[in-house]
């Protein structure tokens, strides 16, 4: 059985004079780009959040809890040095996102046209996380090029978005509200 951590005190006044610690120890800027990194891997987690509070599948709630528990993983990962022992992202858990986008994909079907980021309230949450995604891609990809970061953390979001945007899609498909296409023409 695994000790569970608890916080017992919210408020440490660590972070006062805008730096924190890492989970090894380590002093660093709340600047610094892994802070960055692992600020967007929770807002990313707090958005999945919002979208699994409204009229949600059963199952894609199911998809979206687990990926909330693998983006914790990733948070502790990113915020983390490569000597530290902390649980890490594999390379099973983004195969698994790999056969549920191949799950959904074929349900919703090819897509012919470009669609908005819209459609029912939670089709359009999932379309905003999918842009939280990409942002903590691109600035996981920026600390990649200057410190160690976990490759399968940043395949791990790559094929995240691409699971955001198929889910997107199935909840507006199960919503009815349909997809809105980009239309070039005005």
């Amino acid at each position: 059985m695994t000790k569970k951590m608890r916080i017992s005190k919210v408020y440490t006044k660590f972070g006062d004079k805008g730096e924190t610690m890492l989970v090894g120890g380590e002093t660093i800027s709340k600047n610094s780009d892994r802070v960055i990194a692992y600020g967007d891997i929770d807002e990313l987690n707090s958005s999945l959040g919002v979208a699994s509070s409204g009229n949600i599948s059963a199952d894609v709630k199911k998809i979206i809890n687990m990926v909330q528990n693998d983006l914790f993983i990733i948070g502790a990962d990113l915020a983390s040095t490569k000597q530290t022992k902390v649980p890490r992202i594999k390379k099973t858990k983004i195969n698994k996102l790999e056969k549920t986008i191949d799950k959904y994909n074929a349900e919703v079907g090819p897509l012919k046209e470009f669609i908005l980021p819209s459609g029912s309230l939670v089709g359009s949450h999932l379309h905003l996380a999918r842009t939280i995604c990409r942002r903590a891609e691109r600035h996981i990809v920026s600390l990649g090029e200057i410190e160690w970061v976990n490759p399968n953390v940043l395949i791990y979001i790559n094929r995240l978005s691409d699971l955001l945007f198929v889910l997107a899609r199935h909840q507006n498909k199960l919503s009815h509200e349909g997809e809105v296409f980009v239309n070039f023409k005005k």
